[in-house]
């Protein structure tokens, strides 16, 4: 039994410095790890961020160029634009209103990709302007017969337009213009 006791007083001590230094090596290596993988994970969200960056730098141009597309579509389906090059001889009021209106939603149609690049506010600005112009073709319309040459409908949408205080279309233009020159 002594012999026991003099064994234990030597293995004792040492059992407990071997826990206190494995516990202490097996600390140091777990902080070791969590700062890698810290250092790991800060790395991929600056990688993330650098991407988004290259990314936004690189759609740039893209948004300006759909800014320029649908002032260009606005100028486009204005009336002073679009009656010039929709009518012609020979045709009546049924016919030409079939035309400008197909006109119109041709060249929304053509643009509906723009929306993407430019914000919700312009696209709705071009959006309520084209329905506008809609709207004026449709109620120039009234009270003229079918029949009746092209020019009656014509002269009767620029009349409302001149009417307008603030064009439909010049409105949504102006406001286009404030957004390219916040995004400049």
């Amino acid at each position: 039994m002594e012999a026991l006791l003099e064994v234990l007083k030597y293995v004792l001590p040492s059992l407990v410095v071997f826990a206190t230094a494995y516990l202490l090596i097996k600390s140091f290596f777990e902080e070791q790890l969590k700062q890698k993988e810290l250092n790991v994970l800060a790395e991929q969200k600056q990688k993330e961020l650098d991407v988004l960056a290259e990314q936004r730098h690189d759609f740039g141009p893209l948004k300006l160029q759909a800014y320029e597309r649908i002032v260009l579509f606005l100028e486009r389906i204005a009336p002073h634009s679009l009656l010039p090059r929709t009518q012609e001889l020979g045709m009546n009021v049924k016919m030409l209103q079939t035309s400008l209106l197909s006109n119109i939603r041709s060249e929304y149609e053509h643009n509906l990709s723009q929306q993407i690049y430019i914000s919700k506010e312009a696209w709705l600005v071009t959006k309520n302007a084209k329905e506008s112009i809609v709207k004026i073709i449709n109620s120039a319309k009234d009270g003229i017969a079918e029949d009746a040459p092209a020019f009656e409908l014509s002269k009767r949408i620029l009349e409302q337009m001149m009417q307008l205080s603030n064009s439909p279309i010049d409105v949504a233009i102006d406001f286009i213009k404030k957004e390219v020159d916040q995004l400049l």
